[in-house]
């Protein structure tokens, strides 16, 4: 078996767990600006943090924003997604490889 394939392999484990680490956080980022948005459609008044305090603001200002931040957040999602995917290929692409090696 080629060493070099081998550490390519594990390189590229690394990089899927990593990436799957990424898009767990943004994912959580996510359902977390979702819950605000239900959140601003239901409450009377809203309220920012600005470094480290909390201002009151105009809920449509605060809503556009977060809606920016989530569909930015979605843009990243499908980067990521796609990231996986070819992750997945080239790892069981080099799987492949080494398994006809050992026969």
């Amino acid at each position: 078996m080629d060493q070099s394939t081998i550490a390519q392999l594990q390189l590229l484990q690394q990089n899927l767990q990593n990436l799957l680490l990424q898009k767990q956080q943004l994912q959580n980022n996510l359902i977390e600006l979702e819950s605000a948005l239900q959140e601003i459609k239901t409450s009377e008044k809203c309220y920012k943090i600005m470094g480290h305090i909390m201002v009151a603001s105009p809920k449509d200002a605060v809503s556009k924003e977060l809606a920016e931040k989530k569909e930015m957040n979605d843009l990243r999602l499908k980067n990521y997604l796609s990231q996986e995917e070819k992750l997945k290929r080239s790892i069981g692409d080099i799987q492949k490889e080494l398994m006809q090696e050992k026969k």
